[in-house]
């Protein structure tokens, strides 16, 4: 368990009870890390978010809350989240009333933290799934067919969008997702004129390519209203995690 901000003692151990009785009932022993963040004001309501690992993979949930109720706010979409995985049957929760997009028209607001990441190179496919496995909002990976940086997303009634550095065709490989494919390649932006798109058209986040290395960026809105920029792990540079946005 982590804490960040005006976070009661009371309330972590809620949530770490709430977690550990989801893990329990799934049989799943693998551990799992617990962060709660308050940020300041005391309109913010809480957000939590959960890492751990089912059947060998990594998944994640996140969600927000106000204090006092979000120990069974998280331990209820962990529990989903882990029932979904199970059966693969049950699809993501599209609109998802539990997450709504933080998309919002505002004034400049500054680029807080950029996460280096060695992408995952992969089809549609894959890519949705860790998508919805991590509870992102959108997903940056290396699209296999073509070697583009790519996002996949979901957004309107059909639920999985996709965006490609510069091919718009939709992939040749067969699958079973419905797909919405966005019409548009990719905009040319330096990361001071996609943040200044992002805040001035509303947006929850930006996929562009950036015009010094040519390579795929994604650019989100935090809980906090600030920015998060997740773009490839330079050659010799340590990598995180997978580019993701949801934070």
């Amino acid at each position: 368990m982590s804490t960040r901000g005006d976070v009661g003692d009371r309330e972590a151990e809620r949530t770490v009870r709430s977690v550990d009785r989801v893990l329990r009932y799934h049989r799943i022993e693998a551990s799992a890390r617990v962060r709660l963040t308050v940020a300041p004001g005391a309109e913010v309501p809480v957000l939590a978010q959960v890492n751990t690992r089912f059947a060998g993979h990594p998944i994640r949930v996140q969600v927000d809350g106000p204090p006092g109720f979000i120990a069974p706010f998280v331990a209820e979409r962990l529990d989903r989240q882990i029932a979904r995985m199970s059966t693969g049957e049950t699809p993501r929760l599209w609109p998802d009333p539990a997450r709504p997009t933080l998309a919002s028209v505002t004034g400049p607001r500054p680029i807080t933290r950029r996460k280096f990441c060695e992408l995952r190179r992969g089809g549609l496919t894959a890519a949705v799934g860790v998508l919805d496995a991590m509870d992102y909002d959108a997903h940056l990976y290396i699209d296999g067919e073509t070697g583009e940086d790519a996002t996949v997303y979901r957004a309107g009634p059909i639920g999985v969008h996709l965006a490609r550095q510069f091919r718009v065709d939709p992939p040749r490989t067969p699958n079973a997702l419905p797909l919405t494919m966005n019409p548009d390649p990719a905009p040319v932006l330096t990361d001071s004129e996609a943040a200044e798109r992002l805040c001035r058209d509303g947006l929850p986040f930006v996929f562009f390519t950036d015009p010094g290395d040519a390579r795929g960026r994604l650019l989100y809105r935090r809980y906090d209203g600030d920015l998060t920029l997740v773009a490839p792990a330079p050659a010799g540079r340590g990598a995180g995690s997978d580019g993701a946005a949801g934070e």
